[in-house]
């Protein structure tokens, strides 16, 4: 059997084979405590959500309107407590699922906190669409000349998404467009009813992020990635055998969530409650936090 195989057999196996398997040795040093990456993240994620979806109808209700020029006006949560309320509560459950992933675990602490910093934004968005917390918007004042000029916003964006970037960051809500892109992606994983392991597979694809810049464990993230998407794509193919085309629609829901802007994340579901805190610090704090 090949090397790349027997590591997948021991990632990706069924509880009851997890816990039968030997543990294997990472290629960054150290002894697996648990062989199955998948074993954890479905013991995470197979409870029930709490909360209900909402109606399919109002899942675009975004009261907001663009200029003539095309550039989107900044919108702001509808109901901002409640909703951050929510969002953290998600991130706060993100954040164990990333803790409890075995092969996380054993990478070295700089890896650890690059793809925490990565990954946070989307995992926080795919753990929104499980849950099925739906928000809605309203069209944001635009800042004062002032704000402006202490932010740096009166200078042009050289795109739509560093408009929404920078929107974020000044305070005055996050760009239309930026707001829609996180409301389509949530609806296309509600339309596609993604199962309790699809998201598993989603969320393992999404964490091991081979594209930071500087890990230590570069190759090993990418196989842990690969692996990820192979077993989505095995999982697929035996589930849904009459759907040849669920893992194309699954990995373009992959290409969507990995466009979200962090920043504008920030800016729409934490910024409105804690203001400019740096989300970074605040997540290693919480990550790390007893």
């Amino acid at each position: 059997m090949h090397g790349s195989e027997q590591r997948k057999r021991h990632l990706f196996q069924s509880g009851r084979s997890a816990s039968m398997a030997h543990p294997e040795s990472c290629e960054c040093g150290g002894e697996r405590r648990h062989p199955s990456i998948l074993y954890n993240l479905l013991k995470k994620e197979s409870a029930p959500c709490a909360s209900a979806r909402a109606p399919r109808g109002a899942r675009f209700a975004v009261a907001a309107r663009t200029c003539a020029c095309g550039v989107a006006r900044p919108v702001a949560l509808r109901s901002p407590h409640a909703t951050c309320a929510a969002a953290s509560a998600v991130l706060a459950k993100t954040l164990r699922f990333v803790k409890s992933v075995p092969c996380f675990g054993e990478l070295p602490a700089c890896d650890q906190r690059a793809l925490v910093r990565s990954g946070w934004a989307p995992l926080l968005v795919l753990g929104m669409a499980q849950d099925g917390l739906d928000f809605e918007t309203r069209e944001s004042p635009e800042p004062s000349m002032l704000q402006r000029l202490l932010t740096g916003a009166h200078e042009r964006p050289a795109s739509p998404r560093d408009h929404g970037a920078n929107v974020a960051d000044g305070g005055g809500g996050v760009a239309l467009a930026e707001a829609q892109g996180i409301k389509a992606f949530l609806s296309k994983c509600w339309d596609l009813d993604i199962s309790t392991k699809e998201y598993a597979y989603l969320k393992g694809a999404i964490l091991f992020n081979p594209d930071i810049a500087g890990l230590q464990c570069q190759h090993y993230i990418q196989a842990l990635q690969s692996e990820a998407h192979q077993a989505l794509n095995e999982h697929v193919k035996l589930i849904h055998r009459g759907d040849t085309t669920r893992f194309a629609k699954l990995f373009i829901a992959l290409s969507m969530l990995r466009s979200i802007n962090a920043n504008v994340v920030a800016g729409l579901f934490f910024r409105p409650v804690i203001g400019t805190v740096n989300m970074e610090e605040l997540l290693l704090e919480m990550f790390y936090g007893k």
